[in-house]
């Protein structure tokens, strides 16, 4: 895939690894032009190690990829996921309810989103009753991966919104994921099963873990409630296997479904995440959002390149990745209300993302898959900047809001908390970018024993993204700008974003473990097929 081209930005690493930020950031015009504005998002990205040259040809490769080819195919619904033979169309799932797209599929969308908006409505209202006729005020979603961490994000972000804060007044919603049975009692601790709702998400109902879980849950219900026939009242799924559903006594007209075109870790804006989160803040909270998602839609189809924020970000993440050779990239939020956006855009960017091999088959020229990571600030610079200012480079997303959920200003304070905060958001990527030099700290009559140790070398890159408030519709920009950002970056190298066989090998080996696990605890099993130390660490287990 375009070799020269990546040959010819190769060269381009030479000269900026040759250059300090300090240097780049004396250049009014080009830190200008890397000022970029889309309506009230704002990307400053001159503290990366591009000149206007560098970006240039990064535009370039863009073209020479196909990105723009690439985009078109997806959002009309062709089966760009060539490995299992799909098409990648979550896209649609946000989309106006009159919307028209390639393969027609909004009004099957609308469908289950008017099905989910009257259950969710009937619950919250107290209409629908559990089994011994008490509304139900708390839901505990069961699902794993993309079934969980997106909606975990949007939940934890909304609750100290206060618009949506106060249509969840009164409401709980819990999550089970891991199959640790120490996720079972945290979740299920304080509940009152006559006032739980169980939503159980798994598009074919077979999910090791989830299925699990659940069964574990459904004997807790009707240990509690006396009878099997609680489940219909208090269980609901999010699937398409409609036989298994009902087999686990789930009443079909509680099925809401999705598609083979909803990749899980794009999957938040389906029953996947719009069910559990219209049950705790109401289906209008949850349109705000999906009417988010699709406006950066219509960004990133319409605007121009340099202008184009996904296009960007992704663009900037391969520079640093495969071709600087940075190895992570750091995330972080400067709004404690995105304490699980990390955890989320983990596993969609390096599920999504960590391939070695192109569409074809062939190995990828350069390397490929960034390590995400993150914590909200200010939590993280008492944590892992210590290695970003003095240690390793690890190129990082500063996100921040212009307004807080919860503004606070103290009489005899200087500063509103929140100015307390993004002071920081502001003050980080300069300290990244130019560092502290010997001689300045000389100025400064820091003693010479210190002097090393004090030293900054600078020359971190970032990026900074500023949006005005963490709401249900700026959420919804925010992540879809991330879910278009991780696809940029597989265009970009010609990787499948959007399979995972990665995560197969070890569900395998798991069921042959299971398998000897149940007989072993039996009495004899053949343990033969393991190696001798997972053999010797397995008597260990059971001994």
């Amino acid at each position: 895939m375009a070799a020269a081209l990546w040959s010819d930005l190769k060269g381009q690493v030479a000269k900026m690894s040759g250059t300090h930020l300090r240097t780049l950031l004396q250049d009014q015009a080009r830190n200008d032009s890397m000022f970029v504005q889309s309506g009230q998002i704002v990307l400053d990205y001159c503290r990366q190690k591009v000149d206007t040259e560098t970006m240039s040809k990064l535009f370039e490769l863009a073209d020479k990829a196909g990105v723009e080819q690439k985009k078109t195919k997806m959002f009309a619904g062709e089966k760009i996921n060539e490995t299992e033979g799909r098409a990648v169309l979550h896209p649609a799932l946000r989309a106006p309810r009159d919307a028209v797209d390639g393969q027609n599929v909004v009004p099957e969308v609308w469908k289950v989103l008017d099905a989910m908006k009257g259950f969710s409505d009937k619950v919250r209202s107290g209409e629908w009753k559990g089994h011994t006729g008490k509304a139900l005020t708390d839901v505990v979603c069961i699902g794993i991966g993309g079934s969980y961490l997106g909606v975990e994000f949007v939940y934890e972000a909304l609750k100290t919104c206060p618009e949506a804060a106060a249509a969840a007044n009164g409401r709980k919603l819990r999550f089970l994921a891991n199959v640790d049975p120490i996720d079972v009692k945290r979740a299920l601790e304080g509940l009152n099963a006559e006032t739980t709702l169980v939503v159980i998400i798994s598009k074919t109902f077979t999910t090791a873990e989830t299925m699990l879980n659940a069964k574990t849950v459904k004997a807790w219900l009707v240990k509690e409630l006396g009878s099997e026939d609680c489940v219909a009242k208090h269980v609901v799924a999010c699937s398409t296997a409609l036989d298994k559903t009902k087999a686990f006594g789930i009443d079909s007209n509680n099925v809401f479904g999705f598609w083979d075109w909803v990749g899980g870790r794009f999957s938040v804006w389906s029953a996947v995440g719009v069910l559990a989160l219209s049950l705790q803040y109401g289906f209008g909270t949850v349109n705000q959002f999906l009417e988010g998602g699709h406006a950066m839609d219509e960004h990133f189809q319409k605007a121009s390149a340099k202008e184009n924020l996904p296009l960007i970000l992704g663009l900037l993440d391969v520079w640093n990745g495969s071709l600087l050779g940075y190895e992570g990239v750091a995330i972080l939020p400067y709004c404690q209300a995105l304490l699980r956006f990390v955890p989320h855009i983990q596993q969609l960017d390096m599920e999504s993302n960590g391939k070695s091999v192109q569409m074809d088959g062939t190995a990828v020229a350069v390397p490929t898959g960034a390590i995400n990571f993150g914590e909200p600030g200010t939590n993280g610079q008492h944590s892992f900047y210590q290695l970003m200012h003095q240690g390793r480079v690890v190129p990082s997303h500063f996100l921040g809001f212009a307004s807080s959920q919860n503004p606070v200003e103290l009489a005899g304070e200087a500063v509103s908390n929140h100015d307390e905060l993004m002071s920081n958001f502001f003050a980080q990527p300069d300290a990244l970018a130019l560092g502290k030099t010997a001689e300045e700290l000389k100025a400064e009559g820091v003693p010479e024993k210190l002097i090393a140790h004090k030293t900054f070398p600078g020359d971190r890159p970032s990026l900074s993204l500023l949006m005005p408030t963490c709401n249900a519709f700026w959420l919804g920009q925010l992540l879809a700008l991330y879910e278009h950002r991780t696809a940029v970056i597989g265009w970009l190298l010609n990787v499948n974003s959007f399979d995972q066989w990665g995560v197969e090998l070890g569900k395998v080996l798991a069921k042959e473990v299971r398998g000897y696990l149940s007989q072993a605890r039996k009495g004899a099993a053949d343990d033969s097929k393991f190696l001798s130390p997972t053999k010797k660490l397995l008597a260990k287990y059971l001994a």
